[in-house]
């Protein structure tokens, strides 16, 4: 039998505290939504402090590289031919509040994501010339074991990360046939590998990952 002794009520936060630190919190990501990630990823900067900061041209080039994405995506459709990864990033509904996409950014009611563990088989063909991108979301200090094969063919490759207004190069390879590892994100943000297809022929890039990751998206 287990002897504990209850806590007192006095030491226990109100529900005034916790209304308080939860409105803080939505408060300052929302703050860091406006003035860093709606620059850095979408190029949008309604304050102006994301071209001072240079975070708004990098997200202008974001975005145009997404929009030529898709442009190519349709295309290889047309084509016959599925450029699509096994789990296409989620695609932001049509009137989402503010609060939902804090949540989405940033993982305010998902801090369980740091210790959540999934698994993805993502599969890309690279036509000669054509890169690709793959990114996972995930916490500061999470670690994801992954492995990628170019299946018998060589990329050059950049093992990257981004968020915050930070970025950090973990990795670069030319003329590699695999790699594998334990990604560790060095903050909260998007973290992943950059491929590009340098032969003459088409390359099928095969990545598996396992590990703490809220969401893998295909970025280019």
């Amino acid at each position: 039998m287990f002897n504990s002794q209850a806590p007192n009520p006095d030491d226990l936060p109100s529900s005034r505290q916790l209304v308080k630190s939860t409105v803080i919190s939505v408060v300052a990501a929302a703050a860091l939504l406006v003035t860093v990630v709606m620059p850095s990823e979408y190029g949008i900067d309604p304050t102006g402090i994301g071209s001072v900061m240079g975070l708004t041209e990098m997200g202008e080039i974001k975005t145009q590289l997404a929009e030529e994405a898709e442009l190519d995506r349709k295309a290889a459709q047309n084509a016959g031919e599925s450029l699509i990864p096994t789990q296409p990033a989620p695609v932001p509904q049509e009137g989402s509040s503010l609060l939902e996409r804090i949540i989405r950014e940033f993982g305010i009611s998902a801090a369980y994501a740091q210790d959540a563990i999934r698994k993805d088989e993502v599969s890309i063909t690279l036509q000669p010339g054509e890169g690709a991108e793959v990114k996972l979301v995930m916490l500061k200090g999470a670690k994801t074991n992954y492995t990628w094969t170019a299946n018998g063919s060589k990329v050059n490759f950049d093992t990257h990360g981004d968020g915050g207004g930070e970025s950090i190069s973990y990795e670069k390879g030319r003329g590699a046939a695999e790699d594998s590892g334990v990604l560790e994100a060095a903050f909260a943000g998007n973290h992943g590998w950059f491929w590009r297809n340098r032969t003459g022929d088409p390359v099928t890039v095969t990545l598996k990952t396992d590990g703490a990751y809220s969401d893998i998206k295909r970025v280019m």
